[in-house]
């Protein structure tokens, strides 16, 4: 079959990416939209692009020398990619090629101005956009200049800024090949930009127009503010018309060259409100053949819109599908898990099934709709009142939602009223013999779980799961279980209330809950401390992790001398805390049992900071800390009038706080260690399918949803296709930053703090654990690169249980994401550690080193010089 290196646009449709790039297939398949008028063209054809590589000499050395270089090093960067595109640019294109490029320009009109443009087959896809990453050239005009363009956009694939990007994605440069646009040019009047979502608050009911007078490129290259024209349901709602001193525009022998705007037009609007709701009414059709929201390149020659480029908006995050018509308001689930990472589908999916309320998945993440409870006038007051002690910003995210009118329906209140029948469940009693009890009935159906899976296997296995899930959620869902929780939390509140009334004190629970009892957590982190002390003892072992990068290194340490209790002090705490791991909540994720090199760094940490016993000599401090402090708050009470009355109430608190705070830990614990037994069950059956020849992979199934999987195991037959888009749209969802609330329209609403009481230029945030430290930041995203001296003061995104080996370690926390009942609060508070969590990108406004000093008791953070 003769090969074709040209194929005119309306030839071409999106599903020809590969053919001629990400641009020249969205131009193609726009020219085929009924009422779009697109510029005629031809795109050459990344055929061409890859006969023409593989004429350059040693191309192959290059890219592999390319692939190689640490995308921060730009020096490198830069004088190897100016190599591969010297080399391109410089080879005379074969003489059939060059005449079928000249054929179809001569079609166009041998002496047209034409766009010579990149496109890239990894340019303008549905999950990534390369916007910017490769060149287009204006008014070329003649088969020579144009020749000489197509050479030149095949080389701008190697332009520094794409090479890095695309190191940066993890995108092999030998599977991106180049195609080039070559369209006749418009002379427009006005150009500019069509977004059909607010760019910036991901609105899909906004859509905004940036226009300039001239070519787009004024726009585009930043030497002009554009005009901006926003547009809902059919009407201008804003507009905001700029100075525009500058525009640029074609040269009658080609080239283009800026020009100075008469001083009369230069606040006049380069479009007309009609023209600009014409243009949204254009964008939505583009956007509805698309189907998702588009980022358009237009120009308005004598009243007739032209689109040049469309692609989709890669930076908003998708909407929770509802089925219906309705306004939704969805509040995310990773906020109050702490783990606001993608989720790969297994893991959503095994989460929604075990979770006690319905969850709807979206952009890896998943969402609670909380719009019925906000609906009604009491509900919504319940509701707003537990965010607002969870996460204020969460509870001022909704807030703002409800002060839109009409967008939440207001409802009444369900029922006649009054308390259900029998009332309100009795408050549990203040008894430590109850968490006993809880924690041996998580325990018992756990052992249960474990010994009844063992022979489970193909389809009957997810049966069994299937039942093990109501199990699941019936332990959770125990009255006596959530009673107990609740316990601890609202004596937590009562106290912090009450004592600041009474005495003037803030957050005095923190340190009467200090090393309260049945912790989990934090006995973890003590747990460690110990290994640490088995293992500090024996220098050929601590020598001998500090070069550690297997999993299998527990093997190897037998042979050492004393490596046999190292490993059995490391054995035992994978038996009790093994099935723990940062973003516990995905079961996709790798566990510590499986992967316990990501515990290495942390233990020697412990060994380099701290002395023997300083597990229990921590616990004891904090306990001995409560206790003074109890003393002290009862003391000081009784002196108040009717002093006799609050201590007697708040010492009775104070024993109920610590009998079930400790508890609030335990139920995460229970899920997690379900979990772990779950995953060793479908890896199992995963590996089944592998040999059986089904999956190539057994991790293949972490990208299919319990209930596809459960049919694989059932027909034996796997849909690859699915699978491969899958793990394109999860490595999508991993750039993309979750809201706290987001609403049917796509709108994400993160919330503000509402107060004035921090210095100017702190870093506002939630105090939830009590003090004021000063010490070295260390910024940290993941545990396992963790390099902690003492003193320092942890910066993270979230911290979920995992984390709190790290806690016996440092000074003082800082995290992104965070709530006062929250895992990290808790364990902080624990701890005794100065901790302010919610605070909006910490961890890109602290630099990792700087001084900080962190007020956990008033909630910012301050910067120091």
């Amino acid at each position: 079959m003769t090969v074709r290196y040209v194929l005119d646009l309306r030839e071409v449709d999106e599903t020809q990416v590969a053919v001629v790039g990400g641009k020249g297939a969205h131009l193609g398949a726009l020219s085929r939209i009924e009422g779009v008028s697109v510029p005629a063209g031809f795109c050459v054809t990344t055929d061409a692009f890859r006969r023409i590589m593989a004429d350059l000499p040693s191309i192959g050395d290059r890219l592999d020398r390319l692939s190689r270089l640490d995308p921060d090093d730009r020096e490198a960067i830069r004088a190897l990619s100016a190599e591969i595109r010297g080399a391109v640019e410089g080879i005379a294109i074969p003489d059939d090629l060059a005449a079928e490029i000249t054929g179809a320009l001569a079609r166009l009109g041998e002496q047209a101005a034409c766009a010579v443009r990149s496109s890239a087959t990894a340019e303008d896809l549905p999950t990534a956009s390369f916007a910017g990453q490769q060149d287009t050239y204006l008014n070329v005009v003649g088969p020579t200049a144009v020749l000489r363009h197509v050479t030149r956009c095949w080389a701008s694939l190697f332009t520094e800024r794409a090479v890095t990007y695309r190191r940066r994605n993890g995108i092999d440069h030998r599977t991106v090949h180049m195609g080039v646009v070559v369209q006749r040019m418009v002379f427009p009047q006005a150009a500019g930009i069509l977004f059909t979502a607010d760019p910036v608050t991901g609105n899909r009911t906004v859509a905004t127009v940036d226009a300039g007078f001239g070519l787009g490129e004024a726009l585009v290259s930043g030497l002009v503010n554009p005009d901006v024209f926003t547009v809902r349901d059919g009407e201008v709602v804003a507009r905001t018309i700029a100075a525009k001193r500058r525009a640029v525009h074609a040269l009658p022998g080609g080239g283009t060259r800026e020009v100075a705007i008469d001083s009369r037009r230069r606040e006049q609007p380069a479009l007309t409100d009609a023209q600009a709701v014409r243009l949204v009414r254009l964008g939505r059709r583009i956007e509805a053949h698309f189907g998702r929201p588009q980022d358009i390149e237009w120009c308005l020659a004598d009243d007739d819109f032209r689109i040049v480029q469309s692609r989709p908006i890669t930076t908003l995050f998708p909407i929770p599908e509802a089925g219906d018509q309705e306004n939704h308001v969805y509040v995310s689930v990773g906020h109050q898990q702490m783990m606001t990472d993608a989720m790969k589908p297994l893991g959503l999916s095994m989460w929604q099934l075990t979770a006690m309320a319905p969850m709807h998945a979206a952009g890896g993440r998943l969402f609670v709709d909380a719009t019925r409870r906000l609906a009604s006038p009491a509900s919504r007051a319940a509701l707003l009142d537990v965010m607002g002690k969870g996460d204020p910003l969460v509870r001022d995210a909704l807030e703002t939602v409800l002060e839109r009118e009409g967008f939440v329906p207001s409802l009444p209140d369900e029922g006649p009223g009054g308390p259900p029948a029998g009332g309100a469940p009795a408050p549990v009693e203040t008894d430590p013999a109850i968490v006993t009890a809880l924690i041996e009935r998580s325990q018992a159906s756990v052992a249960a779980l474990e010994r009844d899976i063992r022979t489970k296997t193909g389809p009957a296995l997810f049966d069994f799961l299937l039942e093990a899930f109501e199990e699941h959620k019936r332990v959770l869902g125990d009255p006596l279980n959530m009673r107990a929780i609740m316990a601890g939390m609202e004596a937590t509140w009562w106290l912090n209330d009450k004592l600041q009334e009474w005495l003037g004190e803030k957050n005095a629970a923190d340190t009467l809950t200090l090393s309260a009892p049945d912790n989990i957590t934090s006995e973890m982190g003590l747990a460690l401390l110990d290994v640490a002390d088995v293992i500090r003892a024996r220098p050929e072992v601590v020598a001998f992790l500090r070069g550690v990068e297997d999993d299998a290194f527990l093997d190897e340490l037998p042979k050492l001398a004393g490596g046999t209790e190292a490993r059995d002090a490391i054995e035992d705490y994978l038996d009790r805390y093994g099935m723990r791991c940062v973003g516990e909540i995905d079961i996709t994720r790798p566990r510590w049992r499986e992967r316990p090199t990501t515990l290495v760094p942390v233990i020697l940490d412990n060994v380099r900071n701290f002395e023997p016993g300083a597990a229990e000599r921590r616990f004891e401090e904090g306990r001995r800390k409560a206790r003074q402090k109890e003393l002290d708050v009862l003391s000081r009470l009784r002196a108040l009038p009717d002093g006799d009355r609050k201590a007697d109430e708040t010492k009775r608190m104070i024993d109920r706080v610590r009998t079930f705070i400790g508890y609030r830990e335990y139920p995460k614990y229970g899920i997690v260690s379900r979990y772990f037994v779950y995953k060793r069950a479908l890896l199992a059956e995963a590996e089944r399918l592998v040999r059986a020849g089904v999956l190539s992979d057994r991790e293949d199934v972490f990208h299919l949803t319990f209930g596809e999987f459960h049919e694989v195991a059932r027909s034996h037959r796997v849909d690859d296709e699915l699978i491969r888009r899958r793990k394109e749209a999860f490595r999508s969802y991993q750039a993309l930053t979750p809201p706290r609330v987001l609403t049917s329209d796509g709108e994400a609403v993160n919330g503000a703090y509402r107060r004035d009481d921090a210095p100017a230029g702190a870093l506002v945030g939630l105090p939830v654990s009590a003090g004021t430290v000063e010490g070295r930041a260390r910024v940290i995203l993941d545990i396992a690169e963790a390099d902690l001296e003492a003193g320092d003061i942890l910066v993270t995104t979230y911290t979920d249980p995992s984390w709190s080996p790290l806690f016996v370690g440092i000074a003082g926390l800082v995290t992104e994401v965070g709530g006062l009942m929250t895992h990290g609060a808790v364990i902080a508070r624990e701890y005794g550690l100065p901790a302010v969590v919610g605070v909006e990108q910490a961890t890109r406004r602290i630099r990792d080193g700087q001084r900080i000093r962190v007020h956990g008791t008033d909630g910012y953070v301050e910067i120091l010089p």
